[in-house]
């Protein structure tokens, strides 16, 4: 059984309020559409179509750098934004094969949600070949899920439907089940199913959500998979963005925490995705830790610390010290208040003074 995958990463952003295209904010030290493409790792996809719209050069750009190897990422482009079930056919084109290939199983997936969890894409794919599904739908439960599509299902249980909030009657927007936006299709019905999408809705474009009630009134098995909220909402404004960001930063420090790293206050201690650290390792509050920043085993860091993309060596002390591409050997004591700009070197023993300027 092969997976592909189809990231929707095309929207203008407008609520961001920015200059950047959507898919780059950044969080927790990586764009937010890498965060979706590094969510695959467990599926390991045969090839990964990323759909690109506003800001397309700048986002292949960055994701063509960063994105992993394992992930076989392309790129296609939907031009003029006509709806989500046209921006998922233009990444159907974009994937290598034949789309009436049964056996490939396609997940489809919003590039700004990205506190989606590997384990989370792994159990729907699982879910929808185990039962033989068309389509399986990955969903949430609000209180208030004002704003996103709600899950409609019959007496049985079953999804029939998902009716976005547009579209949706009083009794249907009384519905806390609401579609997150992830899919898991077959390949050889979904491809048909988007060329049979129409726009006669309230905004006027192509759904990709109407793929499932077209497949359920056509008698095809429709499942679902739950996952709790805090994992799967989008980012559409800087609020949510920042959000997002305490969440992913509160699940880094805990994975530290349990793996040997001790914090002083995992609150005020701000590690990107990309760092790695060493056993022993104490933090102190106010310490920032970015870009490819490594920390060798049993260092004290902080307070007041911000390093980007250091390599700090063993054992090593570093107080009230910024530095950015800085290497700093074992057994080295920097600060405090100490500025290591890039290219600076610290040799191994070496203690710096207060105020001290690497050259």
């Amino acid at each position: 059984m092969s997976v592909s995958a189809i990231v929707l990463a095309a929207g203008a952003g407008t609520r961001m309020r920015s200059e950047r295209p959507k898919p780059l904010h950044r969080i927790c030290g990586r764009p937010m559409v890498l965060h979706v493409v590094h969510a695959l790792e467990r599926l390991q996809p045969t090839h990964t179509v990323l759909v690109v719209g506003h800001g397309a050069e700048q986002v292949i750009e960055r994701v063509r750098a960063d994105a992993p190897a394992w992930a076989n990422v392309t790129f296609a482009e939907q031009v003029d934004q006509n709806g989500t079930g046209d921006a998922a056919a233009i990444g159907m084109a974009g994937l290598a094969g034949d789309d009436y290939d049964g056996d490939e199983t396609v997940v489809v997936l919003p590039g700004d949600t990205p506190l989606l969890a590997s384990e989370t894409l792994d159990e729907l794919v699982a879910t929808h070949v185990a039962n033989s599904n068309a389509a399986t739908v990955l969903t949430s439960v609000l209180d208030d899920p004002t704003g996103y599509g709600r899950i409609v299902r019959g007496k049985d249980g079953s999804v029939q439907r998902i009716v976005e909030q547009r579209d949706a009657t009083p009794d249907e927007l009384d519905i806390t089940e609401w579609n997150t936006g992830v899919f898991a299709f077959r390949r050889d019905l979904l491809g048909p199913a988007l060329r049979n999408l129409s726009s006669e809705n309230a905004q006027g474009e192509l759904y990709l959500t109407d793929v499932i009630g077209n497949l359920g009134a056509m008698g095809h098995r429709i499942g679902a998979v739950q996952a709790p909220a805090t994992e799967t909402q989008g980012v559409n404004d800087r609020w949510q963005l920042a959000l997002a960001e305490r969440e992913l930063r509160n699940r880094t420090n805990r994975r530290w925490l349990l793996n040997g790293v001790t914090m002083l206050d995992p609150r005020q201690t701000f590690i990107d995705v990309t760092v790695e650290l060493g056993r022993d390792v104490t933090i102190y509050p106010g310490t920032i830790l970015q870009g490819s920043t490594t920390i060798g085993n049993g260092c004290d860091l902080g307070p007041q610390t911000q390093l980007d993309s250091c390599q700090i060596g063993a054992r090593c002390v570093v107080r009230q010290t910024v530095a950015v591409d800085a290497v700093v050997g074992d057994d080295a004591a920097v600060g405090p208040f100490a500025h290591l700009p890039p290219g600076s070197k610290v040799v191994s023993g070496t203690t710096t003074g207060s105020f001290y300027t690497a050259t």
